[in-house]
């Protein structure tokens, strides 16, 4: 009797583990394309898909990764006065933040691949970006099991409830910080941030503090503030990723180079904080120059990697301009007018994440209408 060379493989339909075929193929097909191939009819090629945009998203992000990590040593080095050197201070930051990405990916990549195991569809790559960005945007020491719970609060009611990568409409990464915000706010203030390793640990105020003087209204002067230099470089406390306008920067250039990320947007966003802020020096609500808050808290970082979000922020291209212009706007005036949370890109993104469908339709249907009365004028 021949024995039949048509037997289906493990992993394939028919084989004894076909069930765990979505996380087979999410790691073959990681650094690989896949083997599939179109046999006939128009079809659109391209040398990127999903994946490696993700991917490339990720390589722009390491920059500010790498120096945040640098930073976190830094600035616990100099409040003790101690000088170790450019490795010692890297080596205690990235101990320091290693857990919070070994959290981030175990515990949102463990429900994406239970997720498509149960609905039997592939392992969404939107996570590869998302698990990058929420050590980045979060206190660096903020306990494990809050962010292991926001995490999987995000994935869970932010993606896979709509339908995974592609159908949610609220940033994961933002809405993961949003979430830790609300439920554990003296953890996420905005204004303070650790930095000492002693074990009662030390927070230090943040540049966005300096804002507000003793009776939480918004403070007139740069007394206190850090100089441009400093808020360029990155040598002040702050969230891991978002200190150095440097390193953000260098991740916008690759992610504009790669056409990945919408300069429209970005453009906008320094727009709307620049009119805001100018118009908060003309009425005399802060003498912080406008050209600041470019520089303080998450606006930079928010503007290139999240409010850039090519699943969650505008689609159409006039949409874009609005879109950004709105974030940019709202992130100075949250920060102007709302002494009790001193950083607003976070709130900002969020909403004009709600937005941005609404935008869309606003802008197609008023494009719709003027090519209808262009038709009927002809």
């Amino acid at each position: 009797m021949e024995e039949n060379t048509n037997k289906p493989g493990l992993f394939e339909k028919g084989g004894k583990l076909w069930f765990l075929h979505s996380t087979i193929d999410a790691f073959d097909t990681f650094l690989r394309v896949p083997a599939t191939v179109t046999s006939r009819g128009a079809h659109v090629r391209d040398a990127i898909d999903i994946k490696r945009v993700m991917i490339m998203v990720v390589i722009a992000l390491v920059p500010a990764a790498i120096f945040g990590m640098w930073n976190v040593g830094y600035q616990h080095d100099l409040f003790n006065g101690d000088l170790p050197g450019l490795f010692d201070k890297f080596w205690f930051g990235l101990l320091k933040v290693l857990p919070l990405f070994v959290v981030s990916y175990v515990v949102g990549l463990g429900i994406e691949f239970a997720s498509a195991q149960i609905k039997g569809e592939e392992v969404n790559e939107g996570y590869l970006v998302t698990g990058f960005l929420i050590p980045l945007i979060v206190p660096v020491d903020t306990p494990l099991w809050m962010v292991a719970v926001a995490v999987a609060f995000a994935v869970i009611f932010g993606k896979e409830v709509f339908g995974g990568t592609g159908m949610n409409f609220l940033n994961p990464a933002l809405l993961t910080r949003a979430f830790l915000f609300f439920s554990y706010p003296s953890k996420m203030s905005g204004d303070q941030v650790w930095i000492n390793g002693l074990p009662d640990g030390v927070s230090g105020a943040t540049p966005l503090t300096h804002m507000l003087d003793h009776s939480g209204d918004v403070a007139t002067g740069l007394e206190n503030m850090p100089s441009v230099s400093d808020l360029v470089i990155g040598t002040i406390p702050g969230s891991v990723g978002e200190t150095s306008i440097i390193a953000i920067a260098l991740g916008a250039i690759l992610l504009l180079w790669t056409g990945i990320a919408s300069w429209k947007i970005m453009l906008s966003s320094v727009i709307g904080a620049l009119l805001v802020g100018w118009l908060g020096n003309v009425f005399g609500v802060t003498n912080v120059p406008a050209y600041y808050q470019l520089l303080l808290g998450g606006f930079a970082f928010g503007t290139v990697f999240m409010a850039t979000d090519p699943v969650t922020s505008a689609q159409t291209e006039c949409g874009k301009w609005i879109y950004g212009f709105f974030i940019g706007a709202l992130c100075v005036v949250v920060r102007l007018f709302n002494p009790g949370y001193a950083e607003g890109m976070m709130l900002a993104i969020l909403l004009m994440n709600t937005f941005a469908p609404l935008i869309d339709y606003v802008v197609t249907s008023r494009a719709a209408s003027a090519r209808a009365k262009k038709g009927q004028i002809a």
